[in-house]
């Protein structure tokens, strides 16, 4: 029997036929299936939250995106958003891609079924006990992606494997899997519609409930962000100004003494104004992404300035 992803709905089969309209419905249709299997996987994406928090909390811990394909750029997108949004450093994050980093704008064919790539690709990058590797494929079947999570496991990483079919080997092997079951394509086998569209949906629940967890939002705000134009710089003028009570002349003052930034702005202006926040983080502590003493994230690490 062959994979849900691959199979072809046969209220579909004359697609090139309808007209534009009734096939963006169509299309659309598919996208409603991608959100209600991410739905689905809720219970299981909260128990990835919290183990990869835990393990990122360490000090060097590390998280790993690993893939090919569409899968592959899609993991390696929502790394590479990381650094500006909550300031995880880029050395913090590992991109495993079958045919390397260039695989990101032209897959090079082959690549996804090198399974000694995978194995290579683990070893080199050090991938250890401290490391958090996140896979997605969505066969399930990719041979990179399996083998990927198999050596890293056997070197004590943490493995969450993200798969649109049910009973397939990547997520046998993963410690945390996720099924995304969005069943067959609008367009047979097109998986970069209601497949990475589910992938692209549940990375950014996972990787944002992560930050979340290891402190890096205050009051629903990216504090760690890095404002890095004048858009960005005007939202943490704004930012500022509204957390830290204050007007926006004192808030960019702030920004200014503390080189942009914000989180060490805010508690700049606190402190000015006799606010006591707790165990509020020193400044560098976003950076590292520590989440406390004992190396682990937990419920109370975003209580940190409150």
């Amino acid at each position: 029997m062959s994979d849900e992803t691959e199979r072809a709905d046969e209220r579909f089969r004359n697609l090139e036929a309808l007209p534009s309209r009734t096939l963006l419905e169509a299309l659309i249709g598919g996208q409603d299936e991608a959100l209600r299997a991410v739905r689905d996987a809720l219970p299981r994406i909260d128990a990835a939250v919290d183990a990869a928090a835990g393990r990122l909390g360490r000090p060097q811990a590390r998280l790993a995106y690993c893939g090919a394909g569409t899968s592959g750029r899609l993991a390696m997108l929502d790394g590479v958003e990381l650094g500006p949004t909550f300031s995880w450093p880029a050395e913090r994050c590992v991109y495993l891609l079958a045919g390397g980093t260039a695989a990101f704008s032209q897959a090079r064919e082959g690549a996804e079924d090198e399974e000694s790539a995978a194995h290579t690709a683990i070893r080199e990058a050090g991938i250890g006990r401290d490391d958090v590797v996140v896979a997605l494929a969505a066969s399930g079947r990719t041979p990179y992606t399996i083998a990927a999570v198999r050596s890293a496991r056997e070197r004590g990483a943490l493995t969450i494997g993200f798969a649109n079919n049910p009973g397939t080997p990547l997520l046998d092997v993963s410690e945390h899997p996720v099924l995304l079951r969005t069943g067959p394509e609008v367009l047979a086998g097109s998986t970069r519609l209601a497949a990475g569209t589910a992938q692209k949906a549940a990375l950014n629940l996972f990787s944002t409930a992560v930050m979340v967890r290891l402190g890096k939002v205050f009051r629903g705000r990216m504090v760690d962000m890095r404002p890095s134009n004048r858009k960005l710089r005007e939202r943490a003028r704004r930012m500022v100004a509204e957390v830290a009570g204050c007007d926006e002349a004192d808030a960019e003052a702030a920004l200014q003494a503390t080189g942009g930034a914000i989180r060490e702005a805010i508690l700049k202006l606190e402190a000015r104004n006799g606010v006591s926040r707790g165990a509020a983080p020193a400044a560098g502590d976003a950076a590292t992404g520590s989440a406390g003493a004992d190396g682990g994230a937990g419920p109370s690490a975003p209580a940190r300035i409150r």
